[in-house]
């Protein structure tokens, strides 16, 4: 049996040792500011997609707006938070990233170090507060049942964590009239526990920037914000406290959570933006379950509008010539092949997330 990497050997940094590339206070932008300019075609698509939010929050259909680390990064969260309070998107969706920006963000109000400068001096991702935070959130958020974007969404929200003592875990574990599940995730948050020094009781951590964070602000406002990690993509999974047993309980929760939104697709919305992977993938599988469940009561998901938003320059027209053929580079581009294929009606825009969310804001206003 190969050996593994002990993480307890690495040298970790304090966060505020960090340079970052992204201030919120300097780099946010505000739902009210000037859109940057688009291309005269991505700009009649989002009137588009703006119509169709429109009249699927008319007939009470969901919107649910997936998106990439970038949005966050790029200090689009007010507009994002903005739009969400208006009541025109139902469900958020990120990737692993997405969740470790926006607590940075509300943490210290800076995020996004250089993975060049820090991979060649060794520390990339090696950052104390995040993994230690992120991962004990993650692990007492699976012992309350949450999710994995609920679980920090509390955390920034709540200012800290509930920490149960090594007693109370004990109790739930030798508890046979709970369910396994219950008992397993005690287990695991014990065992987190019992690499660091944390009391039990309050732990407070603060969150000076938390209005600059959609988790936090989907929290508040019940919004499901579900996060959708892979392990190994995302420096919390380098940290000692990582427990992959926690992670895949949160995560596993907040991909059902997004299965049970896609069923109530039929006329709905759903908007990828800047996500080539995440996205398209978790959409196809929770589109397939959905539909299994619902041709066996008798009907069918459709009428649902998809909207991709991208840089990059399309080759092929997906709504109008389909699917191409296997000789097309464009066939291999997963982020369109996945949604060409649910049914429905595919657009995609090529447009910076930048420019696309405000103007969106601006046509939905």
């Amino acid at each position: 049996m190969s050996k593994l990497f002990d993480r307890r050997r690495l040298s970790l940094l304090p966060l505020n040792k960090r340079d970052n590339r992204v201030d919120i206070e300097r780099d946010a932008i505000r739902p009210e500011a000037p859109a940057l300019t688009m291309s005269k075609r991505a700009t009649e698509q989002t009137l588009r997609v703006a119509e169709a939010v429109h009249r699927a929050r008319a007939d009470g259909r969901p919107v649910i707006v997936a998106f990439g680390a970038h949005a966050i990064k790029n200090g689009l969260a007010p507009v994002l938070i903005e739009l969400m309070n208006s009541g025109k998107i139902t469900h958020f969706a990120t990737n692993g990233a997405g969740i470790i920006h926006d607590w940075e963000i509300a943490f210290q109000g800076q995020t996004s170090e250089s993975v060049r400068d820090n991979q060649d001096a060794g520390t990339f991702g090696l950052w104390e507060e995040t993994g230690l935070y992120l991962n004990l959130a993650i692990a007492v958020g699976a012992y309350r049942g949450l999710g994995y974007g609920e679980s920090i969404g509390s955390f920034i929200a709540e200012n800290g964590l509930h920490i149960p003592s090594a007693d109370q875990l004990e109790s739930v574990l030798a508890d046979r009239h709970l369910a396994r599940w219950n008992r397993a995730a005690a287990a695991d948050l014990l065992d987190v526990l019992g690499r660091t020094g944390i009391k039990p009781g309050l732990l407070p951590v603060e969150h000076p920037y938390r209005a600059y964070s959609l988790q936090a602000a989907a929290y508040a406002a019940r919004v499901p914000l579900t996060g959708h990690p892979m392990i190994g993509h995302d420096i919390i999974y380098m940290h000692p406290m990582s427990s992959g047993a926690a992670i895949g309980r949160t995560a596993e929760a907040d991909f059902l959570r997004f299965a049970d939104a896609v069923q109530s697709m039929s006329g709905g919305v759903y908007l990828s933006v800047g996500s080539a992977i995440m996205s398209p993938m978790i959409f196809e599988k929770a589109f397939s379950m959905a539909q299994n469940v619902a041709i066996q009561d008798g009907r069918r998901i459709r009428e649902h509008v998809m909207f991709v938003v991208d840089l990059a320059e399309a080759s092929w027209d997906w709504s109008t010539q389909g699917e191409p053929p296997t000789d097309d580079p464009a066939y291999y581009l997963r982020f369109l092949k996945s949604f060409s294929r649910v049914g429905g009606r595919l657009e995609y825009i090529c447009a910076d997330n930048r420019a696309f969310f405000p103007a969106l804001h601006a046509a939905l206003a």
